[in-house]
């Protein structure tokens, strides 16, 4: 922990991914988290199987861990101990809530003025669906995002784990510090509407881009790239392997450790692009004849990569020497990913 956020009180009255991972950030940032649960609690506890042993020793869903580390928790029936809930919001610096637009206001009437609120909805607090529920799943499928996942004669994936909440955590933890600043610098109060819904759209990147410029909707493409060749997974003797080149000069390089026998005309990624098939097919008849560690080791400078299993990624060499896992009090999570050096003044 960098204790960054030293001082700062955090009271988190959200549950389920998106916010509890906001807050778990700011916690990690230093942060006084407190959450806030139901008194049957998150319904994140019982998102299992697997089970194991929480931060106080209670068996609950691994799921719950991913995004709970760093808090104290408290449970406690909202209706029925408002004035309790009133006092703990004027006591925080920022309150953090996933409740459908409005809630927040009904429980307790007028928030404190001095108090940031950030609000994390399913679709915000405008807008014809403002008072849909919103679930990653149910937000994967109508932002589009599935459409664009999964093999190109096969179904609509969604992404493995829940992408969008995710993002949203992660958008809402920087409007959140720009709050705390604009607050500090100016007195200013904000309170914050992020939606699963506008982050998603907003996390759609190059695909609605590319979308805006040509008019043409994406397809799916499995691993593939829609704007590089090559860029995707090839099958190699023991597993998958990806192959992602992003340069001209990467493509020469390539061509020259494989021995590939590339025509002028793939000189260029447009180029490529245009004669996808057949590049992709040639460099799977190079690729099948060799071990993945064979190819890593012939790619290097090349950005490529075999494709692990998550245990692997979790035991990769990289991961240890990282601290990609957290151990405290025998409970163990993924750690923080925020890493920060202080700068030595040579003056």
């Amino acid at each position: 922990m960098s204790g960054i956020l030293d001082g700062i009180n955090i009271l988190d009255l959200s549950r389920i991914l998106a916010g509890p991972y906001t807050a778990q950030m700011l916690s990690d940032l230093g942060a006084n988290v407190t959450k806030i649960e139901a008194p049957w609690g998150d319904d994140t506890r019982g998102w299992g199987p697997p089970f194991t042993t929480d931060f106080d020793g209670e068996r609950v869903a691994a799921y719950f861990l991913c995004c709970n580390r760093g808090k104290s928790i408290i449970q406690m029936n909202l209706k029925d101990e408002k004035q309790r809930l009133i006092e703990m919001i004027a006591d925080a610096d920022v309150v953090l809530e996933n409740f459908k637009p409005g809630t927040l206001e009904r429980l307790i009437g007028t928030v404190p003025a001095d108090t940031i609120v950030c609000s994390i909805s399913g679709y915000g607090a405008t807008g014809p669906r403002r008072d849909e529920p919103g679930y990653d799943l149910a937000l994967q499928a109508r932002s589009g995002i599935m459409s664009i996942t999964g093999e190109a004669k096969g179904a609509p994936v969604k992404v493995g784990v829940a992408w969008i909440d995710i993002i949203t955590g992660l958008y809402a933890g920087n409007a959140i510090l720009a709050a705390l600043l604009d607050k500090e610098r100016t007195g200013r109060i904000r309170h914050i509407d992020v939606s699963l819904w506008d982050c998603a759209v907003a996390s759609l990147a190059n695909q609605a881009q590319n979308v805006i410029a040509s008019g043409t909707d994406p397809n799916r493409m499995g691993s593939a790239h829609p704007n590089l060749v090559p860029y995707r997974a090839f099958e190699a003797k023991d597993g998958w392997f990806v192959v992602a080149v992003g340069s001209d000069a990467q493509w020469d390089k390539f061509c020259s450790i494989s021995g590939f026998k590339a025509r002028s005309e793939w000189t260029t990624n447009a180029g490529r692009i245009e004669h996808r098939e057949e590049i992709e097919a040639n460099i799977q008849e190079w690729v099948q004849h060799h071990n993945r560690s064979d190819l890593e080791e012939m790619l290097a400078g090349i950005p490529c990569a075999p494709i692990n299993t998550v245990s692997e990624a979790l035991a990769d060499p990289q991961s240890e020497a990282r601290g990609a896992l957290l151990t405290e009090n025998g409970v163990t999570t993924l750690a923080s990913p925020l890493r920060f050096m202080d700068v030595q003044n040579n003056d």
